[in-house]
């Protein structure tokens, strides 16, 4: 996003009120949006976790069991652990992705804001319009892959 000083030198050039809120009614709704997929993003995510911790208890469980018997082969019981252990690791995604969503709703909400006291002004009102500040960092996430051991969240 481009400051305000860098703007300095370009002529004032007034946006109509109505198309400022139709773009800032537009910037809200996707906001709005983001917001309702974080809350979906987190709800699905948990409930990923909550069965995926359950099946591996009862997978260590079965595990100890079937120590117990002389032909068992823990080959495929070592397999379908360590691909479960994969599977929440794939899941620590959701903390970046939900990094990634909050940055870009925050960003929209500064544009929006902007917008709204840029258009109020050009009609003449003064009146005091909080903005809410754009995000200092253009990225929060650097990574764009989950490798198991890459990172820590769980």
């Amino acid at each position: 996003m481009v400051d305000q000083p860098a703007l300095s030198h370009l002529p004032d050039l007034a946006v109509p009120t109505l198309l400022a809120a139709d773009l800032q009614d537009h910037l809200m709704t996707a906001s709005n949006d983001l917001d309702r997929l974080q809350r979906l993003l987190h709800d699905a995510t948990e409930t990923l976790l909550t069965h995926f911790h359950s099946a591996n208890e009862q997978m260590d469980a079965l595990k100890h069991l079937a120590q117990d018997v002389a032909a068992f082969d823990p080959a495929p019981l070592e397999q379908m652990l360590s691909d479960l252990r994969g599977a929440v690791t794939a899941l620590q995604f959701q903390d970046m992705a939900s990094q990634l969503i909050s940055h870009t709703d925050r960003r929209l909400r500064s544009c929006a804001d902007r917008l709204a006291r840029d258009a109020l002004a050009a009609d003449g009102d003064t009146g005091f319009v909080p903005i809410e500040p754009p995000p200092l960092r253009p990225n929060p996430v650097t990574q764009d892959e989950v490798d198991a051991g890459s990172i820590e969240l769980f």
